[in-house]
């Protein structure tokens, strides 16, 4: 009896759920090993921290995905190490032997080493620190009506780093959360000392989209009253004041860092397999030195003749990756294709019917473009349950311009105890 070739694959994001959808009940022995036990949408973080959606509704545990796959499992562990010798991965709970294994660890935010940052900012990389940022800011309002004065001026100022899709969709949210939402639920507060600070490194938002989607995002955030800082480098937090190259600083008890990620690297590989903290790939994805590891995604870098610089840290590489992987693991090496990155396009939302689009044929802006946001984003979330919650919500928005997700839902302290 043949024996099927037992593929491990590390991480269940965007890359690495989508291998496994690939390799779903065929000829392989596939096990999923991730250190929480749900996929994430991550392009919708940015709304439950601001309380349109719920968490759940972007969440999909994989149990439930490989409910009736007849080749493919899941384990909930935290990989701590590779032994690439003994083709084994190393985890908290237990050790896996492997014929192949699949990188798929995404990234993470990225402090640039600056621990006060790292502590003391949020990032927005997981769900638990998605709901941290809306814990903290619910919090932060229910302080203020309490002491019913501008004693901190920080409390007032939220401050987002990075003027990416993330950090300008937080900003446009929270934005619209000032003028439609804050005012109902603290009738006797003035939020016009409310700021929303984005501050960039760039000279317009979004700088990796064209300049019409540049322009139009930065009126977007401008009609919203959103304060843009632009060429404007954080050096430093201390949990009251963001410090700027420039010497200029900002009071804030509420940073929120978008401006960068950097790679998952799992112990096990030598400096020569990685650049810029990802993986060094050829076009199959196999990395530098082996024959049968593997890395996909964000994790990856593969340079191309399209991409001499590594392909774009984006879902669309990573999901692509992963199925011409797949597809190539399930044929003879020598039927192997070579992988290329072609450009879908980009888009980002700052609002309600304030949205930038770039596709490779066309260029849209404004209200068009949120209706064709808001419709792929719908259609990549996994399940219809899902899909259609996540309308009603939107659809609630929009005509009640309100939603009732603003739960500040924290964990009971060690040794806490019912009075």
């Amino acid at each position: 009896m043949e024996t099927r070739e037992k593929i491990i694959i590390i991480g269940g994001g965007f890359a690495g759920l989508q291998l496994a959808k690939t390799l779903n009940n065929k000829n392989k022995k596939v096990i999923v090993l991730d250190r929480v036990n749900h996929h994430m949408f991550q392009p919708l973080f940015y709304q439950v921290a601001c309380g349109r959606i719920e968490p759940s509704n972007i969440s999909f545990p994989f149990r439930k995905i490989f409910q009736r796959s007849r080749n493919t499992q899941f384990r909930l562990t935290e990989v701590k190490e590779i032994d690439t010798a003994n083709n084994k991965v190393i985890t908290d709970e237990a050790e896996f032997t492997y014929d192949k294994l699949i990188i798929a660890t995404g990234c993470k935010t990225n402090f640039f080493g600056n621990k006060d940052l790292a502590g003391k900012a949020f990032g927005m990389k997981n769900t638990q620190e998605a709901i941290s940022i809306r814990n903290h800011i619910l919090i932060t309002f229910e302080k203020l009506i309490l002491e019913k004065s501008r004693s901190d001026d920080g409390n007032w100022n939220i401050v987002i780093v990075g003027s990416g899709p993330t950090g300008v969709e937080l900003a446009g949210a929270f934005a619209e959360m000032k003028k439609e939402i804050l005012p109902r639920d603290y009738p006797y507060m003035n939020f016009d000392h409310l700021q929303i600070i984005l501050v960039s490194s760039t000279e317009k938002p979004l700088a990796v989209m064209s300049p019409e989607a540049q322009q139009k995002s930065e009126e977007y955030l401008k009609d919203l009253g959103v304060t843009f800082l632009s060429q404007e480098y954080v050096t430093d937090y201390d949990g009251d004041k963001v410090f700027m190259k420039s010497g200029k600083t900002i009071p804030s008890n509420n940073v929120i860092w978008a401006a960068g990620v950097t790679g998952n690297v799992v112990d096990g590989f030598k400096e020569e397999n990685l650049v810029k903290n990802r993986y060094i790939t050829d076009r199959y994805n196999k990395i530098k030195g082996y024959d049968n590891i593997f890395a996909i995604g964000d994790i990856a870098y593969m340079e191309t003749p399209k991409y001499p610089q590594g392909h774009p840290q984006v879902a669309n590489v990573a999901i692509n990756q992963a199925k011409n992987l797949g597809k190539n693991l399930l044929k003879k090496v020598n039927d192997w294709v070579e992988y290329e990155y072609d450009d879908k396009g980009s888009l980002a939302t700052i609002g309600k019917h304030r949205a930038v689009v770039d596709l490779p044929f066309v260029k849209f802006q404004g209200f068009l473009a949120w209706y064709f946001w808001m419709f792929l984003h719908l259609m990549l979330i996994l399940s219809v349950r899902n899909k259609l919650a996540v309308f009603f919500n939107w659809m609630w928005s929009y005509f009640n311009k309100d939603s009732s997700l603003r739960l500040i839902i924290s964990p009971n302290k060690k040794n806490e105890t019912l009075q």
